[in-house]
């Protein structure tokens, strides 16, 4: 397991300004999943959060392609979730949680989808937010993403992960400790 203590959570300006140039370029291509905002207020609002910039980065480095998805009125925060059609490549092969990954006696993954997230400063997608996700597109037609799992599942030794099959989106359960090539995880993050 990837145990790197006290990671530099920082970009150069540099890295600043292409992170922003990426997310612009994808806000202003995909206006469905954001109708109604605009791209000004969202940029003040990362400049003024670099080191939510900085986990955007590594939403994007890992294959996420983040993008705005909505805007939460009552906490003034916009709110970005992975948006690229398959389940992020980087986050592949990777147990539920640091708990199943310590419980796998055979053939452990190097990773758990909930450690990954947390060293990221991101939130899996529950449920609820999957099929808002779906909403806006088709995701996950190949792959499985790995989601927020409600404690009473988790305490019986349970996971959920969702994918769109038969233009369907079905949720489904799975031992925590298992893992697949082509099962990883969707991130939120709220600004």
């Amino acid at each position: 397991m990837n145990t790197k203590k006290n990671k530099i959570k920082e970009l150069s300006p540099e890295q600043i300004d292409e992170s922003l140039r990426t997310l612009k370029t994808r806000f202003e291509k995909n206006m469905q999943r954001h109708t109604g905002l605009e791209w000004d207020k969202v940029q003040i609002k990362l400049e003024a959060n670099p080191v939510k910039i900085w986990s955007l980065n590594e939403m994007e480095r890992t294959g996420g392609e983040p993008d705005v998805v909505g805007f939460d009125a009552i906490a003034g925060e916009f709110i970005f979730f992975d948006c690229s059609s398959e389940t992020p490549d980087g986050r592949r092969n990777v147990c539920y949680d640091h708990e199943a990954l310590l419980a796998r006696k055979k053939f452990p993954p190097e990773e758990s989808a909930m450690h990954m997230a947390e060293e990221m400063g991101i939130e899996l997608l529950t449920e609820e937010q999957y099929r808002a996700l779906q909403n806006l597109g088709k995701f996950d037609l190949k792959t499985s993403s790995w989601l927020k799992t409600p404690a009473e599942i988790r305490k019986l030794g349970g996971a959920i992960f969702g994918d769109r099959r038969y233009n369907k989106v079905f949720v489904y359960h799975n031992g925590a400790d298992s893992y697949y090539g082509a099962r990883g995880f969707r991130g939120s993050l709220r600004i």
